[in-house]
């Protein structure tokens, strides 16, 4: 009886598979021929998506790309050789030994193109286009067409820049709208290899000769500060060296000139008056050997200083620069009307097969 009823129930559950398959086969024909019974409306889709998607291609501009690439080499940060210097530098409290080597480290110099700072200052940079001179922020105004995006609003209507530094509030919000917008979509700095030291900064825009001229200040901006920033310490000992080194040869000669007009100021003295003579020159030949010993270890100084200024200074070599014309990407029309006309035929295909569905439900 048991064995009997299993076999029942086992033949019961393989016809239902079998009704249940049979039951889907019939589903995936009927929706099928619905969708089939819709060409008409598919076809509109598919040829709309084409359409929109010729006209995207069409009104889209192109994009041109300036890439400049260079050769970063870090300077030397260690003391060294410059450690047994003291003396004459220290009394003075000069510092001649590592310069500003923790300031900046090489990869810092990407977010240094990413600064507002450099942006902005490269932005107030005059070119010169069509035979004239002209900033590249009321150039970049003019060629995306703000002007006409802020017709509406007067106080921005009339708005245009110069090479003053300082600005109105207005001035300074339209700028940080620019900088912000030109690291969002125009500004893109990476390192192709992260174990090598070359680094590329590019610059896409719309307009050629923008892109072109961007990249090119704004590489000369930021590295121009880079190696700055990180000489400033060791240069300023040098100026303070100098400074030192110019004094104590002018009072040397001094010394020097003292003892000859002393000299001078008594050619038939009497042997019994030698203290008009001897102490003046005396006095100034103490004074000239001191001086010119101190001169000695001022120059020794000065110069182990300018070489701890070259050791420190990195080395910054452009491998590539942008030049005319550039390179551009646009759109292709084809791929474009083929994409916009799946995606046309996709959406409608959906459309319909979800109302399909619903109305079976609700029957």
């Amino acid at each position: 009886m048991t064995t009997e009823s299993q076999s029942k129930n086992v033949n019961y559950n393989v016809e239902s598979d079998e009704i249940s398959l049979k039951d889907l086969i019939l589903k995936i024909k009927e929706y099928y021929v619905y969708l089939l019974s819709k060409w008409l409306i598919i076809l509109i889709f598919c040829l709309s998506g084409c359409i929109i998607g010729y006209l995207y291609a069409y009104f889209n501009k192109p994009v041109y790309t300036a890439i400049t690439t260079f050769v970063l080499e870090e300077g030397s940060s260690g003391g060294g050789s410059l450690g047994n210097i003291g003396g004459i530098a220290s009394m003075v409290g000069i510092d001649v030994g590592g310069g500003g080597g923790g300031i900046f480290q090489g990869d810092n110099i990407l977010e240094l193109y990413k600064s507002r700072k450099m942006i902005q200052k490269t932005l107030l940079t005059e070119v010169e286009y069509a035979g004239k001179k002209e900033l590249l922020i009321n150039y970049y105004i003019a060629f995306n067409n703000l002007k006409e995006d802020w017709s509406k609003r007067p106080e921005l209507k009339n708005i245009q820049f110069n090479n003053s530094l300082i600005f109105t509030r207005l001035q300074d919000s339209v700028l940080g709208a620019i900088v912000s917008e030109i690291k969002r979509v125009n500004l893109n700095v990476f390192k192709p290899d992260k174990k090598l030291s070359i680094i590329s900064a590019q610059v896409s825009a719309s307009d050629e000769f923008f892109a072109k001229s961007f990249n090119d200040e704004i590489v000369k901006t930021v590295n121009d500060f880079y190696v700055q920033t990180k000489t400033k310490k060791s240069l300023e000992n040098v100026d303070i060296l100098q400074q030192k080194t110019d004094s104590v040869r002018a009072v040397m000669n001094g010394a020097i000139y003292s003892s000859a007009v002393a000299l001078d100021a008594t050619p038939n003295l009497n042997p019994t008056r030698q203290t008009q003579r001897i102490v003046p020159t005396q006095r100034s030949q103490v004074s000239m050997e001191t001086n010119k010993t101190v001169l000695g270890e001022l120059i020794k100084n000065l110069e182990l200083s300018k070489i701890s200024l070259r050791k420190e200074t990195p080395l910054l070599q452009v491998v590539d620069q942008p030049i005319f014309p550039l390179e551009v990407n646009k759109l292709s029309k084809a791929k474009v009307i083929i994409i916009g006309g799946l995606l046309g035929g996709f959406f409608i295909l959906f459309v319909l097969t979800t109302k399909k569905i619903l109305e079976d439900i609700l029957k």
